[in-house]
């Protein structure tokens, strides 16, 4: 692992890292935000995934979630969104490629060589956290925003017991069914839409729930409304009788100004459910 920075933030630290990944086959980019708190040991942790054409640092720089962090003394992990490099495969589409690898284990050519957000998420990324960090692992909940959020709610139903809680910022709810998916998925994974199944948070939640708290926040003006639609996932949570809140935030589109916004609350969320773990 390489310290490409570290900055004070907050009381605690601001960095940015790389290392290979053996998964992804290719060099990542991560960052990790540490309190104060941490210098005295290790600290529960939450994972923030980005959406398209997103890197490490766009909600590094523009969540404004290392000041609400620092006030309930956890960790931020912000990975990156695709693997990089020269050598993997990339498409003309911003919606497809790097900075759109929805988070999933690619099995179709020409991705799948580097494409293996899944397992680098799920597996590789922490045991590096862990190995490096004081970061309680026991101690874990994730976020994320559109395609990320997608991410956040999948890893969360298919993992149970690992994540304390989850929520999401304008998430990608039933990519099977939507053209925010529905490209990317065949892509990746192929035309056997069974296979795809376990990466729809809609579907996971129709089938298994989550075990845990869950917040969704939705901008009513957003003006992807009708690729991400929140109402599927709604309708599931309610049948299903989900632990959960979903929030219409009138007047707030799908940008990082709608995600500062309310980040305050989904931090505050977390760590109810971190430190209550």
């Amino acid at each position: 692992m390489k310290t490409i920075s570290e900055n004070a933030c907050f009381g605690g630290t601001q960095g940015v890292y790389s290392h290979t990944s053996k998964v992804c086959n290719c060099e990542m980019t991560f960052a990790v935000f540490l309190p104060e708190e941490a210098r005295d040991g290790p600290v529960p942790v939450l994972w923030y995934l980005s959406g398209l054409t997103c890197t490490h640092e766009n909600a590094m720089t523009k969540a404004g979630a290392q000041g609400w962090a620092a006030e309930h003394g956890i960790a931020v992990v912000f990975p990156d969104t695709s693997p990089r490099g020269e050598d993997v495969a990339d498409d003309e589409a911003y919606d497809l490629g790097k900075g759109a690898g929805f988070y999933v284990n690619a099995t179709q050519d020409p991705w799948a060589p580097h494409f293996q957000m899944w397992s680098y998420i799920a597996d590789e990324l922490p045991a590096l956290i862990g190995a490096n960090f004081e970061i309680d692992m026991e101690r874990q909940a994730i976020t994320g925003h559109s395609m990320g959020g997608h991410g956040a709610l999948t890893l969360a139903m298919n993992l149970p017991g690992r994540f304390a809680s989850v929520s999401a910022f304008a998430p990608i709810t039933n990519p099977a069914a939507s053209d925010w998916g529905r490209k990317q998925l065949s892509a990746y994974l192929g035309d056997d839409e069974t296979v795809w199944a376990r990466h729809d948070a809609t579907m996971m939640m129709e089938k298994t729930d989550f075990d845990g708290p869950v917040l969704i926040d939705q901008g009513a003006s957003d003006q992807f409304l009708d690729l991400l639609t929140p109402e599927a996932l709604s309708h599931a949570m309610a049948t299903k009788r989900q632990n959960g809140i979903f929030r219409m935030q009138p007047g707030y589109d799908h940008s990082y100004f709608f995600v500062s916004t309310f980040m305050e609350d989904h931090v505050a969320f977390h760590a109810d459910a971190l430190w209550a773990k």
